[in-house]
């Protein structure tokens, strides 16, 4: 079973987007990670939470315990929607393969469109492949 496309379909109808999945190396602690417009609250874990728990046991997944939570303030970035989504925020990536002898930057996020990131450092605009990008979160405004 795709547990990923399960949880994409039912949190999308709950009205949730489904950040990241954890799940630990023998399986018993699954962690779910959701998000919505204008942020999560502890009440939308409940609810995603007691929602999840029935769809699992109908839908035979295992595990032993379930943590559902937000995404915290340094959301991490995997899609092209959330580097789009993001815009005009500061980010840290990390690419997997170095653009000019370097792996990792920080700067603010210009969008994201056709594959490819755009990426303000230091006054410069770079265009990065999203292919190549390893790692990517948001850096919280302190």
């Amino acid at each position: 079973m795709d547990l990923q496309g399960l949880l994409d379909s039912t949190l999308a109808g709950l009205g949730y987007e489904l950040v990241d999945l954890e799940r630990s190396a023998k399986g018993g602690l699954l962690r779910v990670f959701i998000d919505k417009p204008g942020g999560i609250m502890v009440e939308d874990c409940a609810l995603v939470s007691n929602h999840l728990s029935r769809l699992f046991t109908v839908e035979k997944v295992a595990y032993d315990r379930l943590e559902v939570s937000s995404p915290g303030l340094d959301r991490p970035l995997r899609m092209e929607k959330d580097f789009a989504r993001f815009a005009g925020q500061k980010a840290k990536l990390k690419l997997r393969v170095p653009l000019e002898g370097q792996r990792n930057f920080v700067g603010v996020l210009r969008g994201a469109e056709a594959g490819k990131l755009s990426l303000e450092v230091e006054g410069r605009l770079l265009k990065l492949d999203l292919g190549n990008v390893d790692k990517a979160r948001l850096m919280p405004a302190l």
